[in-house]
């Protein structure tokens, strides 16, 4: 795959003349080229033309990195050090954002870019017109990386020289780097992002052969759309996955690829979960307004969120849609519904529909009345349900048996394609998917479910451990732990203060990291924990370092409720006594008034053993847990209710701060 808009031997470079440059990477280029954009490729190529004269190598302009959406402005690859320049053109100034940005570009090819792995990333901001600095002794990382350069237009080269005098490591191929693979796991929103711009899933995920590759999931969901237009049929189709595997990249890549066509074929992302929905909307506005800004133009906050919550909704409003009238089809042939284990139970629906929308004779589960709305359509349809396992936290939620059971007692003619791991306990429908084996319209497709956990890119064992963990399979646990902390640190505290030290100093470059809790975590007020107060998820999860609101303060804490579906680069987990580890069991408690209240009910108890393991699996590059001493002077904290449960995480093995 061709990365960048241009590339060649530094020598060849340096012998080009300019317009010869300009020329090729305006070929590339697929946008309108602004006359801002064109003058800035000029100055770029002018101001390294000088300074590498005389080096060999290898250089790259606009080098795509499509995880995060973006293009390298340069790569120059010089004997054993790879930099990775960020022009601003006309700067005067060094900006913290611009300092991320670059630092970020070299994370992103140490973390996913195969030929980046063990060589030496020298990130360098180029403000032209900004002072000369002191060319200082900057900080190499353990894994070779520089703590960000800040250069002008004038003392470029000095630094590269300075840089390059003291290496003595093996030079670097150049044509090996650039063969060599890309396998990015970029999080929801910058995927998010990535799609509607028109990569591919192909493109910003993972291809190598120890996952199933996210493409093939896709291509098989497309294929059964196609056939299901063709032939005019009804279909549903169920995708599954381990948490963190991609369901939800996979939705997003189809519903991307069929939002219209010629043939006016229309898709919709559909999920019940709110702050996701926000968060995803929110993005793609803010996203589209920069891009348009960035051309000379303008656009309206409010007429760019309006145009991107056609592509992602909130499943009750699209539910709320099909109320209005019962006859007519929606627009859309092909839906997804995100994590549909969680639609919601005929009774819950039922009760919802009395109290809230005033329908006093409504007799169906959610599952039900959606596979109805889509039914509507004299033509064909298809449905396709991603699936997590052990993700339900809220009351009412269904399960995966409940579209079973709508599918076989309402719409037997639809047809219906299965994972064929949809039978495994964590999802719940054993019994029934059993069952269906028998019935001639369901098929079963490999390819449609996800096994390898995409978010916790440097190890895909996370997940496994965090079930181990929570299912007292000791052992397994203490022995995958060991193959974990190398590339996915886990540590654990009593100290508070030191765990949020902890995630600042690993996280590099605009990472992101947060707290987070259980939504029952009550008796964490007194270390300034307060889950009553609800912190805005679009602003915690989007804003900047510089934002007492955003997740970098460590103020603010996002729970279960807040953070299913999207993912922090470093976590900090506040572990309360809602949720103890006593006598070689989970105990389950509630905090009522002034006191903790036992949770008796086994549905509420699952409830509440999914939110920790969703919080557990929040992390791509690590967590600390934060477990509290508790004070024997307050009886809703006496120490026994916390040490028993700091204790049994401590005997896994977890390291001690």
């Amino acid at each position: 795959m061709k990365r960048a808009y241009y590339s060649s031997s530094i020598t060849d470079f340096c012998k080009q003349k300019p317009e010869q440059i300009l020329g090729q990477m305006t070929q590339e280029n697929s946008f309108d080229l602004t006359a801002f954009q064109r003058n800035a490729w000029v100055e770029q190529v002018l101001i390294l033309k000088d300074v590498l004269s005389g080096y060999d190598g290898r250089i790259y302009f606009e080098y795509s990195i499509p995880r995060m959406g973006r293009r390298i402005d340069a790569i120059v690859i010089i004997e054993s050090a790879i930099f990775i320049i960020e022009f601003k053109v006309g700067a005067s100034t060094y900006e913290a954002a611009d300092i991320d940005q670059v630092m970020d570009y070299a994370l992103d090819l140490r973390n996913f870019h195969e030929g980046s792995h063990h060589v030496i990333l020298v990130p360098i901001l180029v403000a032209t017109n900004a002072p000369s600095l002191e060319c200082h002794d900057n900080v190499i990382s353990a894994d070779h990386i520089y703590s960000p350069i800040y250069c002008n237009a004038l003392n470029l080269g000095e630094t590269l020289k300075e840089i390059l005098k003291n290496k003595n490591e093996k030079p670097i191929d150049g044509d090996e780097w650039e063969g060599s693979g890309y396998k990015p796991t970029p999080t929801i929103i910058e995927a998010t992002l990535a799609l509607y711009k028109g990569h591919s899933v192909a493109g910003i995920s993972r291809s190598d052969s120890s996952a199933v590759n996210l493409s093939d999931t896709s291509n098989s969901v497309a294929q059964i759309i196609k056939q299901s237009k063709d032939n005019a049929e009804k279909s549903i189709i169920f995708v599954t996955g381990v948490p963190g595997a991609g369901k939800t990249l996979v939705g997003l890549d189809i519903a991307t690829t069929h939002i219209k066509s010629d043939d006016e074929l229309y898709s919709v992302f559909l999920s019940g979960n709110g702050p996701l929905v926000k968060i995803l909307q929110e993005a793609l506005a803010r996203d589209k307004v920069a891009r348009v800004k960035s051309t000379g133009d303008k656009i309206r906050k409010g007429d760019a969120l309006s145009e991107v919550k056609a592509f992602i909704q909130n499943v009750h409003h699209f539910r709320d849609e099909g109320l209005v009238d019962l006859v007519k089809p929606p627009v859309e042939h092909v839906v997804l519904f995100d994590e549909a284990q969680r639609a919601w139970s005929k009774e819950q629906t039922i009760k919802f529909m009395r109290e809230k929308k005033n329908k006093p004779n409504f007799k169906q589960s959610e599952p039900e009345f959606l596979i109805s709305c889509m039914d509507r359509h004299p033509d064909w349809a298809t449905i396709v349900c991603l699936v997590g396992g052990g993700q339900e936290i809220n009351t009412g939620e269904a399960g995966i048996s409940e579209w079973f059971e709508a599918i076989e007692q309402a719409f037997p003619d639809w047809k219906i394609y299965l994972s064929d791991k949809l039978t495994d306990s964590e999802y719940g429908a054993g019994e029934i998917v059993n069952q269906a084996k028998n019935n001639s319209k369901v098929k079963f497709i490999p390819e449609l479910h996800l096994q390898t956990s995409m978010r916790a890119f440097r190890s895909e064992k996370v997940s496994l451990f965090v079930k181990q963990l929570l299912d007292f399979d000791i052992d397994a646990a203490r022995e995958n732990l060991l193959t974990i902390q190398e590339n996915y640190p886990i540590v654990l505290t009593r100290d508070l203060d030191k765990a949020k030290n902890w995630v600042r100093e690993q996280a590099r470059g605009s990472e992101r990291y947060g707290m987070v809790v259980s939504s029952q975590a009550e008796r964490l007020k007194p270390h300034a924990i307060d889950v009553r107060v609800k912190a805005n998820p679009v602003h915690w999860f989007l804003n900047g370092k510089d934002d007492v609101r955003s997740s970098y303060y460590l103020e603010d804490v996002g729970t279960e409720f807040d953070v299913q579906g999207l993912e922090l680069d470093w976590v900090c987990m506040a572990w309360d006594a809602d949720f103890r580890y006593a006598d070689k069991k989970w105990d389950h408690w509630s905090f009522r008034g002034s006191k903790w209240q036992k949770i008796r009910k086994f549905e509420r108890q699952i409830y509440q053993k999914n939110a920790y393991r969703v919080l557990l699996t929040r992390a791509r590059q690590g967590m600390v847990l934060f477990v509290p001493e508790g004070d024997n002077d307050d009886h809703t904290r006496p120490c026994d209710y916390y040490d028993a449960t700091y204790g049994y995480l401590r005997d896994l093995g977890i390291s001690e701060l």
